[in-house]
């Protein structure tokens, strides 16, 4: 086995694929990206109950076979049969990480690292402010320059809006999104502020017209999904950032700047959401969007660091203990 290779795996979803690559990225070593989905009833049962989920991939997933990787970083619910297999499979050679909650103990991984809202615990569990990402000082600094004459016509301060969509615990109606468009226009008349937005697939084609209608005369830039996605261009130009709730992903990433970060109530929530909106508002990372623009600081959220520089320990000792043997 090589020391000094790298899975990534997911089911597939930006979200998730975002927090692997980011982690596998702040590690800092060379990483392979899978997407491989079990099928059912593999994708029915409980990740620790599923004998055989290497041979039970579904027919559009990457190819899950030897060598093994020295570690292997999944997320979401429907990898961790598989993270378990390939560690049983490695005679436990394969250094697992989860990020998420597995829903299944701790103990069948090497390391797990679920949002704190989760509140899971254990002795090879690491909680997290928000959500693992890609965001870093060098990359918004790359993005800026690379994005930067795009936007330069755009009156400052530049705000970017980050709008999501429907999700199993939120609803962004037509109402809403006319209510959201309204207040962007009223700010950016106030205060002179440009308007740099970016819906997700999520947004839907019914939303993204009403923007684009409300917003008309306001000189917004809104992407139409063609060409380089400016994402992390308007997170690295941007003065201030808004962003709808319904994504942790998009949340964490805005605030791994350090701007001013002002979060959209939509229409939903649960539990989990409302404690991690909580955690970041007590903490004095993100306000409420009300149309005024201020200014503020705080550290930026980045888990990702930490997490990798427990990796890189863990894995250091391991190296060690095997060359000592």
């Amino acid at each position: 086995m090589d020391h000094k290779t790298c899975w990534t795996m997911t089911t597939g979803e930006a979200g998730m694929n975002s927090q692997v690559l980011g982690l596998a990225e702040a590690v800092g070593i060379a990483h392979v990206h899978k997407t491989a989905r079990p099928r059912p009833p593999w994708s029915w049962l409980p990740g620790h109950m599923c004998p055989g989920a290497l041979i039970s991939p579904d027919s559009n997933s990457d190819p899950l076979v030897p060598p093994w990787p020295a570690l292997l970083i999944t997320c979401g619910r429907r990898s961790v049969c598989l993270s378990i297999a390939i560690r049983k499979a490695s005679r436990g050679r394969t250094f697992t990480v989860h990020v998420q909650d597995p829903h299944v103990p701790p103990s069948y991984f090497d390391m797990v690292a679920p949002p704190r809202h989760d509140r899971l615990k254990g002795a090879n569990v690491f909680p997290t402010r928000g959500a693992l990402h890609r965001v870093t000082p060098e990359i918004l600094a790359a993005n800026k320059e690379r994005f930067g004459p795009g936007f330069a016509g755009l009156p400052r301060p530049l705000v970017a809006v980050l709008i999501g969509g429907d999700n199993k615990c939120y609803h962004l109606t037509p109402g809403k999104t006319a209510a959201i468009a309204a207040r962007l226009a009223e700010m950016a008349k106030n205060t002179g502020a440009g308007l740099a937005i970016t819906p997700s697939r999520r947004t839907g084609d019914a939303n993204l017209a009403i923007l684009r209608e409300k917003l008309e005369g306001t000189g917004a830039y809104i992407w139409d999904g063609t060409g380089a996605n400016p994402y992390f261009g308007m997170l690295g130009l941007a003065d201030h950032i808004v962003v709808t709730c319904d994504s942790v992903s998009m949340v964490s990433e805005a605030a791994a700047t350090g701007k001013p970060v002002y979060v959209i109530e939509l229409d939903g929530g649960n539990r989990r959401f409302n404690s991690f909106h909580e955690g970041l508002r007590s903490e004095g990372v993100t306000r409420p969007f009300t149309g005024v623009l201020d200014q503020w600081t705080y550290k930026p959220v980045n888990d990702t660091t930490e997490i990798a520089g427990e990796v890189q320990r863990r894995l250091g000792e391991r190296v060690t203990d095997k060359q000592e043997q």
